[in-house]
Formats: structure tokens, sequence, C-alpha cells
């Protein structure tokens, strides 16, 4: 595991102006104290009125390594670590002989404009989010059959904040912040030294402000999603820096033409095909800064030309009064998302599961949450199952995997992509304990069945 602060005289004085500019800037105070997460879960989430702020509240993690500490996983289940002393870790790709792919990636440093973007990046690196960038590509293989890998090569290196990854054939496709690249892949490769060539450009500088670009191919491969988060909260850097941005793009993987399959989608951060009807289904990043229980992220199916909302109104046609001019004409073909996730939890992973190979989860999406920055009680920094039937969510999201952060709102790790390995075990990247968990069955006898 890797020390994200030393003992060092430099290091004290660092944390210690951290802890003062927040203190002194007011940025945490009774305000921010949030709700029942549990009463903004599912379709019908209680929306709270807005609280709008002059300096919004910023409630934040201490960083401590795991030492010999894991996640914790619900009665059943087993974690293991399956990797350790990654760089920042972000998203997992499996690949269809069971090899691992780990990207490590952290993002391009963000531009300042206002003295708002001087604390959030103190914070940021203060909650361990501006950790060191590999921007590379680790591949693991396991030669034993035990599920835990004694390979370990660097697949692609030199990449720019690279996170969605997905292969079509012998072409291997990786999202970096401003463009797809197409790999030639050879089966078993564990490097791959030949040039790629850019498919399609994506929007990237200078701002940049949500720079992780999911990516999923269409199950026939003509096509590849892409998730395209906004250049900002709610559009205070100008429309202008939004163009084809908080949207999911269509890219046709023979020309590279694209065109916006769905937008008003804050920050589409993980994109996967729902197995029982086909139908694409996303997880968002809404927006903050107007209360601890506003506003909720969210999972939902995708419609073909749809509107999410964003910037001029959230779940639905609930206005935002911060943004102007406001748009009626669109606002009133907001649809409202499938499920609500509850405020602030940031997912970051999903992974869809049909499987039986871990106990009495099966037909239903996990989720990986990340964690909040802005509210108290904090929330999310776990991984959760949300049961589907009928091709839609049909339950209360359940808890799965926990123990990111202790009582003392310590985190040891925050849980970013998933995936789900050859075996049916969850796989969950971890960017600040900077390790890759396994999930698997107490009972390894009933785990014998490949799961999708």
């Amino acid at each position: 595991m890797i020390h994200l602060f030393k003992s060092t005289h430099l290091g004290k004085l660092r944390v210690a102006a951290v802890l003062a500019a927040v203190a002194g800037l007011g940025l945490a105070g009774c305000d921010d104290v949030g709700g029942d997460p549990s009463k903004q879960i599912g379709a019908s989430p209680v929306l709270p009125a807005i609280h709008q702020y002059l300096i919004p509240p910023i409630r934040i993690a201490r960083p401590e390594p795991w030492g010999h500490d894991t996640p914790k996983a619900t009665a059943g289940l087993r974690v293991q670590a399956l990797a350790t002393g990654f760089v920042h870790p972000r998203s997992l790709y499996v690949l269809p002989n069971g090899d691992v792919l780990v990207i490590e990636s952290n993002g391009p440093k963000a531009p300042v404009f206002r003295p708002k973007d001087i604390v959030t990046g103190w914070v940021q690196w203060f909650a361990g989010a501006k950790a060191q960038d590999a921007n590379r590509i680790t591949l693991l293989r396991d030669t034993k059959g035990d599920g835990i890998p004694d390979v370990q090569t660097v697949f692609l290196d030199h990449l720019n904040s690279p996170f969605g990854v997905a292969l079509v054939g012998h072409d291997l496709y990786v999202a970096n912040t401003d463009a797809i690249i197409r790999y030639p892949y050879e089966d078993g490769e564990t490097t791959i030294t030949a040039p790629g060539t850019k498919l399609t450009d994506l929007p990237g500088g200078p701002i940049d402000h949500h720079w992780t670009k999911s990516l999923l191919a269409s199950p026939d491969g003509s096509k590849l999603y892409v998730g395209v988060g906004s250049n900002s909260n709610i559009a205070e850097n100008g429309l202008q820096a939004e163009y084809e941005r908080a949207a999911i793009w269509e890219v046709d993987r023979a020309t590279g033409a694209h065109r916006i399959y769905a937008s008003g989608v804050r920050n589409p951060t993980g994109l996967q095909w729902e197995p029982e009807t086909g139908k694409l289904w996303a997880i968002a990043n809404e927006r903050d800064e107007i209360g601890p229980d506003l506003v909720p992220d969210y999972l939902t199916s995708v419609q073909d030309g749809g509107f999410y909302g964003w910037p001029y109104s959230y779940f639905g046609q609930h206005l935002d009064p911060r943004v102007k001019p406001q748009r009626p004409d669109l606002v009133v073909k907001a649809i409202v998302p499938d499920y609500a996730l509850s405020s602030h939890v940031a997912p970051l992973g999903l992974a869809m599961y049909t499987g039986s190979n871990l106990g009495k989860y099966r037909d239903g999406a996990f989720v990986g949450e990340h964690g909040s920055w802005d509210r108290m009680p904090l929330n999310g920094y776990k991984v959760v199952f949300v049961p589907f039937s009928g091709g839609k969510p049909s339950g209360p999201a359940e808890d799965v995997v926990t123990g990111f952060l202790d009582s003392n709102n310590r985190t040891h790790g925050r849980p970013v992509g998933l995936a789900i390995d050859q075996s049916g075990a969850l796989l969950i990247a971890d960017d600040v304990g900077n390790t890759v968990w396994r999930v698997s069955s107490d009972h390894p006898a009933s785990a014998s069945k490949p799961a999708s």
C-alpha cells in the first residue's frame, strides 16, 4: 500500500494549510448535515427544498492506509486483494481469456479560474484524489487457476488520462480524456507495443472538468458508446464550454463519425447493457452545491434521443434556479431517471450481473460509490447491489462491500470501477488504497459456474 501522507515537516505544513484554508473560508458548517439517505433510494426519492450557499460546505474523509484491514463483504462473501501497489486505479476490464486490465489514471491538471478552484484542488489533494498519474494500463493474469494473478505486466503506457476500454474482435479501444485510440490486439499478448490509431476526438481541455470517458461497445460491435461528462457543475464556465458534453455519444466504429445518443446527463461514468432487455443503462453523478440532499445521483436506462435535464433541471423537471437563462422547452422534455442512489454518493463503477456465483446477488447491478465530499454524514464509500426484474430495478439497493470508511470518517479506500471476472467474482478498483479487490463466494464449490 502507498501512504498518501508522509510524516515530514513539509507534509504537515501542507495539511495544516489545507485545513486552515477550509476553516478560514467557512466551508464546513451546520448547513451540510443531511437526512436519511435511504429516503432517496429508488424511483421516487425525497427531494427537499434547495439550499443555496455563498460558499458551499466541504466535508472530507481523511485517507488512512489499509494496513492489515480489508473491505468488509456481506454474509456469504469474502474479500481479498487481487493485486496491490497500483497508482490510482480507476477502472477495470476483463479480456475474453480472463486477463484483467487495470486502468491507472488520475486526470489532467485542472486550470484555476476562481478562488473556489484553488480550495477544491487543495481538498482533492487532502482526500487523496490528486495522486501521481500513471497514464497506463496494467495486465493481470492468473496462470494457476486460483483467482489470484501471478503475472503482471505493463500492457499499454504513455496514455492521456485513460478510463474506458472496449475490445471488439482484435481491435482494442481506449478512451483517453481527449480521444478514442484503437490498438491491434492479439489473443493472449501481455504487452501492446504497436502505435495506436485515433478513431475520433473527444471533448478534452483546456478545462476538462469531468475528464473520465466511459466506453462500451454495442453487442454487434458496430458502435461505441462514450460517456462524456460536463465541463462544470452547472454550466458556470459558459455553455460554449459544454459543447457536446454532459452526453452519451454513439460513435461509428468504421468511420469515427458520432452523434449525440442522449444529452443532459451531467456525468455518465459507467455504461452497461441490461442483459434481459438489451437496453443501454448508465450511472450518473448529478450536480452539487444546493444542499446535502440534492441532487441524488442515479442509475437509469438511456433512451435514444433522450434529454435528462442538465443543467436546467434535475430528476426530471425540478428547476435549478442558478442556471440563466432557463430553457423551458428542454425542461418539459426532461426524462426522470429510473433509480436514485441518494445524494452525492458519486457512482463511478457499474457492473450488470446475471450469475449465481455470489450467493443471493444475481439479476441486478453492482454500483461502486466513490463517496461524498459535501455533506454530513458522509455518503457512499461502498459497493451496493440493485436487484432487477423484467429488465428494471425491483427493490432497494443493498450494501454488499463496505469498510472503506471507518467510524471516525477516515477512508482506507474508495471504490471506483467494477468488473466481473471469468469465475463470476466481483472486482473492485480502489483508487485511494491503490488496490484491486476480489469479492467471491465463501463457498468455492458453489462458484463453479461462469457468470456474465
